[in-house]
């Protein structure tokens, strides 16, 4: 009954990965929706916080931010830009950061500039470290970034652009969409700038000036850091959510198919077992048979 013996054994270790598979399903799902809530809060915030900075950017007169001027034009930067990469620690995900790194090698081939490549999260690092010019890993004591962690990422960054080492700064991530959906996306956070038809539209819209307390300048110079800031840490938000949705569903697959795998290996047990003890039986009646004759 050897084979009986085995597959009692790979029964019992597809039990044991069962509970796994359903413990991390369990914890994923926990963990994604505190961070659907995070990200379901910020999204509206950043949207909004963009949208009133291109307004009034657009209609004051005389106005100019560092983070605003686009540097496009500037020899020094033309070919030079600056990628930020969040993926995840962890494995057993899914396709969260295989997909992540297809859109990366897309974006990086069809673009005009050269690009440094920083990461968040190491599995996308592992896959394409080799085939870009790789830029600081940043890791944080407690995994997930904090928002004054992103914050300090995004100065350090916005240093490099200031200074003219770099001419925009783009970030890569999941967009989440839903607990099952989510799209790999590349966000260019700086320079923050408009083109002339999306300055002209926004001055035919509202063909009136806003009165500010303090002065506009005041107020965009306060505003605009803090837009760029929530613009990458929503990416970071974003990337966390979609991570979460995707480790949940793998997770819930794997675990189907344990069950699967249980239902099929039993069932072949049985009938070994089933066929050895017809065969034992077989060999009884012929042995009574014998004698009786």
């Amino acid at each position: 009954m050897a084979g009986v013996k085995d597959l009692k054994k790979k029964i019992k270790v597809t039990k044991s990965t069962f509970k796994i598979t359903s413990a991390m399903k369990l914890v994923s799902a926990a963990k994604l929706s505190r961070a659907q809530h995070a990200i379901s809060s910020s999204r509206p915030y950043n949207n909004e916080l963009e949208t009133t900075i291109r307004t009034v950017s657009a209609l004051v007169q005389n106005y100019n931010h560092s983070y605003l001027t686009s540097k496009e034009n500037d020899e020094s930067n033309k070919k030079y830009g600056l990628l930020l990469v969040v993926s995840s620690d962890k494995g057993l995900c899914g396709s969260f950061n295989s997909q992540l790194a297809k859109e990366v090698r897309k974006f990086l081939k069809r673009s005009e500039l050269e690009y440094k490549v920083f990461f968040i999260g190491k599995k996308v690092k592992e896959l394409i470290e080799k085939e870009v010019n790789t830029g600081k890993h940043y890791k944080f004591s407690k995994g997930v970034p904090s928002f004054n962690d992103v914050k300090n990422i995004s100065e350090e960054l916005a240093l490099m652009f200031d200074g003219g080492e770099v001419s925009e700064v783009n970030v890569a991530y999941n967009e989440f969409k839903s607990a099952i959906l989510f799209f790999p996306k590349v966000k260019k956070v700086l320079p923050m700038s408009m083109s002339l038809t999306q300055k002209e539209e926004l001055k035919s819209k509202f063909p009136f000036d806003f009165k500010y307390e303090p002065s506009p300048k005041e107020i965009l110079d306060t505003l605009i850091p803090e837009a760029y800031y929530s613009s990458v840490y929503t990416c970071v938000l974003d990337a966390t959510a979609a991570e979460h949705g995707s480790r949940m569903n793998a997770m819930d697959s794997a675990s189907k198919n344990c069950k699967e795998a249980i239902k099929t290996l039993t069932i072949k047990m049985n009938k070994i077992r089933q066929a050895a003890i017809t065969t034992e039986l077989i060999e009884v009646v012929s042995g009574a048979e014998s004698l009786n004759s």
